[in-house]
């Protein structure tokens, strides 16, 4: 099959019919929805003339019964009753705007929706202008690029390659938009990983969401991966989107692979949430990267404060800049209950969410929430380099409200950065990185890419450190109160200019605030034996602190609890500073290298 980025490639260069009328910011105004629309004509052509051959005989039917029977004879979810397809546009090229509203005016309901969302109206009015006249030009365009032999992903992959173009263009942030295919593929897998014997089960229906679905790309590689492990199942897919392009986008393609449109919702997800009172099998989501949720501010206040728990927010609220924290509880509202086969969650944060916020603050206490809960399954460090807009590290969350007998009170966390690897093959010990690969050319700031073959090497070796359930060099297995730990306020007494200890009334030091010092207590220790074993305040406070401040002590009032994901200290390995002979030499070898370059220089 064609490759896609060829595909995409001609679509773009559509665009240049453009210029000089349209500011490159509003070129995807008309290259997105006319793909849709010639997408959308493709898929219809081997049956077009049927459906209009049968028009005339469902005339007296209900509008219900005739698109039934009209989608049977396209041989889709979807059907267009207009005379006109693009290569009879072409035939016409005076009366170009109003055969192309005619064209999609005859798509059913379902359908035009669609293209509704594009605001598409106002730019062929724009287009037909005698200012401009091109018009006829980018429908000629489009029609001689084939859609036909296009699957569905590989149609995302178009989509969402046009949309990273278009984003550049415009400054905008390309990468809010989607996910490296890689990347989904990886949480597809380990998502389904647990479950892959009652997946097996012929017939068997199950649901996947998305919060803020974009494209739909999460949704598709579900689907794809499940159909293809078990041809036998359905995979129902849910989604929202904020985005009314990308919106558009993913309903087109839900239409086309026989999905139900219906299931994505628009909207912003924390003000109207599209799917309410729906709970889902599985969910996978990669919300954007911090960004702040200030526009939502007060529904989400008001729900937090009115609702509790019996809303989605009863954890409680990250900081205004960052709402990263509220994807994931509103995922975790729509589990299905343990009763009922309960939930797996995928979700892809940056590394903020790990650890940012102080105990008793919204971060630590939502983190307090899910892991008290026994929810958090896995933590997936993913290499960096690996999104289009953003070089840092990112983190796969796997939530699971059914951990089986194994994994119940622990977390396990993969380091799968591949720094280690590099280090390897620094010193000449290795010769390959298991995690991650060069891009051949770089995309914006993706320079990395996960491989997808075999067990011994990226996205199958990853799944495999994650079914195995064993510690490893890349892989630890801790208990959950592991991450917890009390923020104690240590007080010091204020004394006199005499260094007497100043009493109040009740006969207890007065404590200095110059002097207040904190101190976080993790909730277990390291025994002698290596054994995380529990630990008290006193104990702690008594050993740590009391040998240095044997004045000081902890004011109970004012301790807090937190909880916290320090991803990089648990894989953290001391390495000895070099020896100062070594240094020596190296200086020394550089010096007469130096020497033997200038000479032959003077030479």
């Amino acid at each position: 099959m064609t490759n896609f980025k060829d595909k995409a490639n001609l679509i773009w260069e559509v665009a240049n019919l453009l210029r000089g009328d349209y500011r490159q910011s509003d070129y995807g105004k008309v290259i997105l929805p006319m793909t849709v629309l010639r997408r959308l004509d493709c898929v219809l052509a081997p049956n077009k003339q049927k459906v209009l051959d049968t028009l005339p005989k469902v005339e007296k039917l209900s509008d219900s019964a005739k698109d039934l029977t009209l989608n049977k004879i396209a041989g889709a979810n979807f059907h267009n009753r207009s005379p006109f397809d693009f290569a009879k546009l072409l035939a016409d090229p005076s009366h170009i705007a109003a055969n192309l509203r005619n064209h999609i005016n005859g798509y059913s309901a379902s359908a035009r929706e669609i293209i509704e969302y594009f605001n598409f109206d106002d730019q062929i009015e724009r287009m037909d202008d005698p200012k401009a006249d091109i018009l006829f030009q980018v429908v000629k365009k489009f029609a001689e690029i084939d859609l036909a032999d296009m699957d569905t992903m590989h149609m995302g992959y178009v989509f969402e390659d046009l949309i990273r173009r278009f984003a550049e263009q415009s400054n905008e942030t390309a990468g809010e938009h989607f996910t490296p295919r890689e990347v989904i593929k990886l949480m597809v897998n380990v998502l389904f990983n647990a479950d892959h014997q009652s997946l097996t089960q012929a017939g068997i229906v199950k649901t996947l969401y998305d919060p803020a679905c974009g494209t739909g790309g999460m949704l598709s590689v579900g689907e794809h991966h499940l159909t293809d492990f078990n041809p036998n199942a359905k995979l129902e897919v849910f989604g929202q989107e904020i985005n009314p392009e990308s919106y558009a986008i993913c309903k087109s393609d839900m239409l086309i692979k026989g999905q139900n449109p219906a299931n994505i919702k628009f909207g912003n997800t924390f003000t109207v949430d599209g799917l309410r009172d729906e709970k889902f099998d599985y969910m996978l989501s990669n919300p954007p990267f911090g960004v702040d949720w200030k526009k939502a501010q007060k529904i989400i206040t008001d729900e937090h404060a009115n609702l509790g728990y019996a809303g989605r927010f009863g954890a409680g609220l990250p900081r205004i800049n960052d709402g990263s924290l509220l994807f994931l509880q509103h995922m975790i509202a729509k589990m299905k209950p343990r009763e009922n086969g309960g939930s797996r969650i995928g979700i892809v944060f940056n590394g903020s969410p790990l650890f940012t916020g102080q105990a008793g603050n919204g971060e630590s206490n939502i983190r307090q929430w899910i892991i008290e809960n026994d929810w958090l399954e896995a933590i997936i460090a993913l290499p960096d380099q690996l999104f289009y807009n953003t070089g840092i590290s990112t983190y796969i969350w796997i939530l699971n409200n059914h951990k089986s007998a194994e994994r119940k009170g622990k977390i396990q966390l993969i380091n799968a950065t591949g720094n280690k690897d590099e280090e390897l093959m620094k010193t000449g010990k290795r010769d390959y990185n298991r995690f991650w690969e060069k891009m051949p050319r770089s995309l914006g700031n993706k320079r990395k890419q996960i491989p997808e073959n075999g067990e011994s090497k990226g996205i199958g070796f990853i799944t495999k450190l994650y079914g195995d359930f064993e510690e490893s060099e890349f892989v630890k297995i801790l208990p959950n109160e592991f991450f917890g730990y009390w923020r104690v306020t240590v007080e010091q007494p204020d004394k006199d200019d005499n260094g007497n200890i100043i009493k109040g009334r009740d006969g207890k030091p007065k404590a200095d605030s110059s002097l207040r010092d904190y101190e976080n207590i993790p909730f277990l220790q390291k025994a002698h034996d290596g054994k995380l074993i529990p630990q008290s305040i006193e104990e702690y406070f008594e050993r740590e602190v009391k040998p240095h401040l044997p004045e000081a002590w902890v004011d109970e009032s004012k301790t807090k609890t937190g909880f916290e994901i320090n991803f990089t200290k648990y894989f953290y390995e001391f390495k000895p500073l070099r020896s100062l002979a070594e240094i020596k030499a190296d200086i020394l070898a550089l010096e007469a290298s130096s020497l033997e370059l200038e000479k032959k220089v003077l030479d």
